[in-house]
């Protein structure tokens, strides 16, 4: 709105130029959504506490997460509106790009928030998992049709980057859609995978969603992508503010989640924002880095498949790793939770760091 406003005031009032910058409304949608965090995190805390919305511990997971049990949850509804507020604010509203990311947000949140609901009030399971995949892929799948057949540029509707090949494109055609459908929901998935120590999982999402402001902004900029030898796409740079008011968002919450946490962010948080990352990287056509600068992501879900192939491999007498997903394992083998969190955002930071320097690998 305030951007809109700008582009209004601009002939008669020169400052509101700056709003036509990029950079200036990702750092201002950024500032913004930690000040919404750090004003509202303390009285929603609260208020979930009021309604005795409190984390139920699964019995099968390490013995020292037992005192974490009441901690509040469902702060997902927090991050999520304060990305929604600086968006509706410093992003372009008529960008297409933009008004999928609130669909996302708005879908994937309402999702999270029902799943977290039936968890603490009825099933500490959730919704039956075939009922929340349905969910998730046909709101995934209904964007990525909306991409592919509402496109701005139609050479560019079905292709996608390619690692390490200088101007080599591939054009999937209508595969294109089940393949960001697929990233799209593997992405929020993957996310809900790390979601198990303190500020594990929301830290993650901030460098990845650093990284891919940086890829937006490049990939949205003409000059910069023709440099990159990347696809240039039109209207993605607006991604950039997307992603810097979730990383904003991410820090913000960060002062409430971080050891020991005074409340979780849940599947409320952890699938909106992880499918937001997933469509950002689709928009911005790096699919395939999304697998580098995500890496511990990745790392959480393959430990998860590779345990259970190695334990039905040995008939269920061996296990690869002492508990799944892998931050549990270091957690086993006696490592401090504040350990394996920050040596985690380490990787975390070094992934991202070898997915942006691809782009000149090729």
């Amino acid at each position: 709105m305030i951007y809109l406003l700008a582009r209004v005031l601009q002939p008669v009032f020169s400052p509101a130029n700056l709003f036509r910058y990029i950079t200036f409304r990702a750092a201002l949608a950024a500032g913004f959504a930690i000040l919404i965090l750090m004003l509202f995190g303390r009285p929603v805390v609260r208020m979930i506490n009021r309604l005795a919305l409190g984390e139920e511990i699964y019995e099968e997971l390490p013995e020292r997460h037992r005192k974490k049990t009441g901690t509040p949850s469902m702060g997902g509804v927090l991050i999520v509106s304060a990305i929604i507020i600086s968006l509706l604010l410093f992003a372009d509203l008529t960008n297409p790009y933009v008004l999928c990311s609130l669909v996302i947000l708005v879908g994937m949140g309402i999702l999270g928030f029902a799943d977290d609901y039936v968890k603490l009030r009825k099933h500490k399971r959730g919704i039956k998992k075939r009922w929340k995949f349905l969910a998730q892929a046909v709101l995934a799948l209904g964007v990525s049709l909306y991409l592919y057949f509402f496109p701005e540029s139609q050479t560019l509707r079905s292709a996608t980057n390619v690692l390490f090949l200088k101007n080599y494109v591939i054009q999937l055609g209508l595969f294109y859609v089940l393949l960001s459908g697929f990233v799209i929901v593997a992405s929020g998935n993957a996310v809900n995978f790390a979601d198990g120590l303190d500020g594990l999982a929301i830290g993650l999402l901030a460098i990845v969603a650093g990284a891919y402001a940086v890829l937006a902004y490049a990939g949205g900029n003409v000059k910069i992508a023709d440099y990159l030898n990347v696809l240039y796409v039109a209207k993605a740079g607006e991604m950039a503010v997307v992603s810097a008011s979730v990383v904003g968002a991410g820090l913000g919450f960060l002062w409430f989640n971080t050891h020991p946490a005074s409340i979780f962010m849940g599947d409320t948080g952890a699938l909106p924002l992880g499918a937001l990352m997933g469509f950002i990287a689709v928009v911005v056509k790096q699919e395939i880095l999304l697998a580098i600068i995500g890496g511990v992501f990745v790392l959480e879900v393959v430990s998860v498949i590779l345990q259970v192939i190695w334990f039905h491999a040995s008939k269920g007498k061996k296990r690869l790793f002492k508990m799944t997903p892998l931050h549990h394992h270091f957690e086993l083998k006696g490592w401090a939770e504040s350990k394996i969190v920050v040596r985690f955002w380490i990787w975390g930071i070094l992934f991202a760091l070898a997915g942006l320097a691809t782009l000149k690998v090729r």
